[in-house]
């Protein structure tokens, strides 16, 4: 396997801005997700492990993705922001969808929630790509 090179520096920047991105996410849309589950604002109440495990995930999300686009050697704003989209249809909203469908949640919170993924890996596409190897 052939090692390539990763910019660390855009993949921390890549993974708080997807954090950041969930944050501002879910405060807009918060309200429609919540009553799409069939709860309150006032039912939640968040513990500090939920935004721990999302915000390492955004980590690990944002070095696999510099890998894949580091691997198609398509580090650039452009390859980046493609590779995410293709990552997207193909991992996230297969998932979710399928995940969620399961489960019996509601079409507005899939939408929501794939809506979130596709805006966060997009954004960390860019950043990765603009960042350069």
């Amino acid at each position: 396997m052939q090692v390539v090179p990763i910019n660390y520096l855009a993949v921390v920047v890549a993974a708080v801005a997807g954090f950041g991105v969930g944050w501002v996410w879910y405060a807009v849309f918060g309200k429609a997700w919540q009553e799409g589950l069939g709860g309150k604002r006032d039912d939640m109440k968040p513990t500090p492990m939920p935004f721990i495990i999302s915000g390492v995930s955004c980590l690990l999300m944002a070095w696999m993705l510099a890998g894949l686009i580091s691997h198609l050697n398509q580090v650039s704003v452009q390859g980046g922001v493609i590779s995410a989209f293709f990552v997207w249809v193909g991992f996230v909203l297969t998932t979710v969808g399928v995940n969620q469908v399961f489960q019996g949640v509601r079409p507005v919170v899939t939408a929501i929630d794939v809506g979130h993924w596709f805006a966060v890996l997009l954004l960390m596409g860019a950043l990765i790509g603009a960042f350069g190897s």
